[in-house]
């Protein structure tokens, strides 16, 4: 029998992702203090977000309406990269983008992690945009769980496959 597994991944459900969108919006065309500023908020592209208003404080308070049915719809804020509201033209502009997977760097990162401070007998290979952590006892694997649950990474992680 093979040594017991898991993955250890960096996904989106792009489904709950759409529905805070979507709740977001509606929330900017029924709030008070967003009328006669054109605030809108719309996917561009695949994983793209545009936020678009007439002021930049306007702008910054989409983004934080935003964040906040994210994390009502359970998305970890650490999946979404924005940056700062720029002027364009008479309205102010924000782009950001939903990021999946692990990078490569990212990837060999948890990979030391796992070796330094890991239990004994604990490997991680890396299998493209994932990690696949194995062991002899599942004790082991839930430990380097909780370890790479505490550990202060810059990337949401989801554990999958637990066999």
């Amino acid at each position: 029998m093979a040594d017991p597994s898991f993955d250890v991944v960096s996904k989106v459900d792009h489904q709950e992702a759409d529905n805070a969108l979507n709740q977001a919006g509606k929330e900017l065309s029924q709030r008070f203090d967003f009328r006669g500023t054109d605030t809108t908020i719309a996917w561009a592209g695949e994983d793209g977000v545009t936020i678009t208003s007439a002021t930049e404080e306007r702008c910054t308070a989409a983004i934080e309406v935003f964040k906040e049915k994210l994390i009502k719809r359970g998305i970890s804020l650490r999946s979404l990269e924005i940056g700062e509201p720029q002027a364009s033209g008479k309205t102010y502009k924000v782009t950001g983008k939903i990021v999946e997977g692990i990078s490569s760097e990212n990837a060999k990162k948890i990979g030391k992690l796992i070796r330094d401070e890991g239990p004994k007998g604990v490997q991680s290979q890396i299998q493209g945009d994932q990690l696949r952590v194995s062991g002899k006892k599942r004790d082991d694997l839930q430990a380097v769980i909780a370890l790479l649950k505490n550990a202060d990474l810059d990337i949401a992680l989801q554990f999958t496959n637990y066999r």
